[in-house]
């Protein structure tokens, strides 16, 4: 029996190298000015990287954390975390979050971020959440034109991330969209 060429599943701990490796080329096209100094600051090189998302997968902080990789055959392309929101205006019963939402950047417009968002919706309304926060660059324009058409919006928060070298900021904006 034929499987499906494309698919979305909850991560397993195998998947960590695929998850690294995705994470690390997507940093490098979203902050290729800053992403140098952090990985020499942090150590950080795709075998530290790949050690630590096989000890996060292994030990989510609660059953409500997911991480769910999007595949083409049996190849990581992307991956969505999802769990409660932890923003101070939050309430963490009902208020989930997309943590992250990555898609390969060479694996971008053939579907995968579409199905990739869908199982994370669906995860969150199987947790019992019914309002779902992101938080995205504020110059990420694909990301944010890609959750809106999707009919997220944004809510007003908006917050800066600095690194601890003070190498560059981060602003980002939150979007927000009713679910289940």
């Amino acid at each position: 029996m034929p499987t499906a060429d494309v698919s979305v599943r909850v991560a397993w701990t195998q998947d960590a190298a695929g998850i690294a490796a995705v994470q690390l080329r997507a940093w490098q096209q979203r902050y290729a000015a800053m992403l140098p100094l952090l990985m020499a600051e942090r150590g950080l090189d795709p075998e530290t990287h790949t050690v630590a998302w096989g000890e996060s997968l292994s030990r989510p902080p609660e059953a409500r954390h997911r991480a769910l990789v999007a595949l083409e055959r049996n190849r990581v392309v992307g991956f969505a975390l999802t769990g409660p929101a932890t923003d101070p205006d939050a309430d963490p019963a009902v208020d989930g979050a997309l943590g992250e939402f990555t898609v390969d950047p060479a694996e971008t417009r053939q579907g995968h971020g579409s199905r990739l968002l869908q199982a994370a919706v669906d995860t969150l309304v199987a947790d019992g959440f019914t309002r779902v926060t992101c938080w995205v660059d504020s110059t990420d324009d694909a990301a944010r034109t890609f959750l809106t058409s999707a009919g997220w919006e944004a809510d007003g928060a908006s917050r800066e991330l600095a690194d601890e070298a003070g190498a560059g900021t981060v602003k980002q904006v939150r979007l927000h969209a009713a679910i289940g």
